[in-house]
């Protein structure tokens, strides 16, 4: 499984065509530039897993012939998992003064899009070093592996025979196999990728010849709630996701613009992917190989809901995730969660910059200070079920709503008044809750609990407060 480090939804002014990064650990209010690869903060773990097979829609696997370069794998040892792990030479690299280009291509036939055509991989780094490639192959004396590149990007292009041609940047799932090839330091019996990584120093170099298939993947563990509001295992209508896995995208990275937007309407496909929940379409504001955030439906029923992503390349087999009613969370990020525990994203409404219900100086670059009895802080969140009149999922709100259910707040255990619960105007998906801080113990650690229409919140919350 390729992990991806974590990311926050995004949630869109009126104008969706500006990034308003929510969660602003490290911006506040400032435009953030969501496409890039790598996330602000490290989703550790993924809390779900539960899946069941089928066959593959449109499955774009590539059976390749003999390639026009030779690549060579030198063996690095063993890695904790006692896969080998190899270092990767590519053939036919050129230095552009800036850049080091290696390509590797043959060709193909497939039994999906295009039928066949000329695979293209193209390994770009900085500098005219050593590829800073690395093979991992999956068991001792396997041919399949794993690349990867600690600094620099893969492009693979597919050209059909008819002429189209397909990018894919994910690194692909390779299938090697090897012709006219030779080893050295270890045996002939032993010549191959994987046991060729396990003894340091051995070599085995040749054309790559095998498979190469692009169809989505979403491993077990890997569709969670948005990560700053809970990250749980289920999620509910009106509720954002995370989805992660491979070939995910043909884009390297993408987010919704105003022009993807039919009026207040998001969309449900972004740079060629979409994806469904249940079998309706989701929106989707942003992509890329390793990582897909969606808004949920609001008409999926309850009760385990395959997830299906679909890119040029194909379907993903489905992915079964609980749908509940509701599956509320708090904005609680991770950049906040201290040693004293997990602190709320609450926030004192109207005061510029954004200044976070924090001890002062918790996070070095954002404003902090803490409440007072009386004063009236806001949380956010997703999840929260229906509000009133109704605003299905993937609209702009553009009015005024109430939240359906009865929504209480506690802060050490003393109930607090709540002046406003619905959807956040200008957004999507987004809930907002006005609290006044009820009369309590000063105390950098207070916690906060919530209830929704009777059920409590299973997040354990911290906000400071001081008399």
């Amino acid at each position: 499984m390729i992990v991806h480090a974590g990311t926050e939804i995004l949630f869109f002014e009126r104008n969706p065509a500006k990034h308003r990064h929510f969660m602003a650990a490290c911006e506040s209010e400032e435009t953030y530039n969501y496409g890039q690869t790598m996330r602000l903060f490290f989703i550790p773990v993924f809390l779900f897993c539960s899946a069941f097979l089928s066959p593959r829609a449109s499955a774009y696997v590539a059976t390749l012939g003999n390639s026009t370069q030779n690549v060579t794998f030198t063996g690095m040892g063993a890695n904790a998992q006692s896969d080998g792990q190899s270092h990767v030479t590519w053939g036919s690299c050129v230095f552009d003064g800036t850049n080091t280009k290696c390509t590797v291509s043959a060709p193909y036939t497939s039994t999906g899009l295009g039928g066949g055509g000329t695979i293209t991989l193209l390994i770009t780094y900085p500098g005219n070093g050593p590829a800073p490639l690395t093979a991992t192959s999956l068991s001792p004396g396997n041919n399949l592996v794993n690349l990867s590149l600690t600094a620099g990007s893969f492009l693979t292009t597919l050209t059909e025979n008819g002429g189209t041609t397909v990018n894919f940047y994910e690194a692909p799932n390779w299938n090697f196999t090897f012709t006219n090839y030779s080893c050295t330091g270890v045996g002939v019996a032993s010549c191959a990728v994987g046991q060729v990584g396990l003894t340091p120093n051995a070599t085995i170099t040749g054309e790559i010849t095998g498979t190469f298939d692009t169809t989505p993947v979403i491993p077990a563990l890997s569709v969670i709630s948005a990560s700053s509001f809970g990250g749980f295992s289920a999620v509910a209508p009106g509720t954002w996701m995370e989805i992660y896995g491979q070939n995910l995208a043909t884009v390297l990275s993408q987010n919704w613009a105003g022009s993807d937007f039919n009026g207040d309407t998001a969309p449900t496909a972004v740079g060629g992917t979409s994806v469904t929940i249940g079998g309706q379409p989701a929106f989707i504001d942003f992509v890329s190989p390793g990582q897909v955030n969606a808004q949920v439906p609001s008409g999926v029923a309850s009760g385990l809901q395959p997830v299906v992503v679909t890119t040029a390349g194909g379907s993903n087999l489905p992915y079964v995730i609980q749908v509940n009613a509701t599956e509320p969370g708090l904005l609680a990020p991770a950049p906040f969660n201290f040693p004293a525990g997990q602190y709320a994203g609450a926030v004192f409404p109207g005061v510029t910059p954004v200044t976070f219900v924090l001890p002062p100086g918790a996070l070095g670059g954002v404003p902090s200070k803490r409440a007072k009895p009386g004063d009236i802080i806001s949380f956010y969140g997703i999840g929260f079920g229906n509000v009133t009149p109704n605003i299905p999922a993937g609209q702009i709100v553009t009015q005024s709503n109430n939240l359906s259910a009865n929504f209480q707040v506690s802060f050490a255990g003393v109930p607090a008044t709540v002046s406003y619960s619905g959807l956040n105007g200008g957004y999507l998906g987004l809930y907002l809750f006005n609290v006044v801080v009820p009369n309590v113990a000063a105390s950098d650690t207070v916690p906060v609990t919530f209830s929704l229409g009777g059920n409590p919140g299973t997040q354990t919350l911290l906000v400071a407060i001081q008399n």
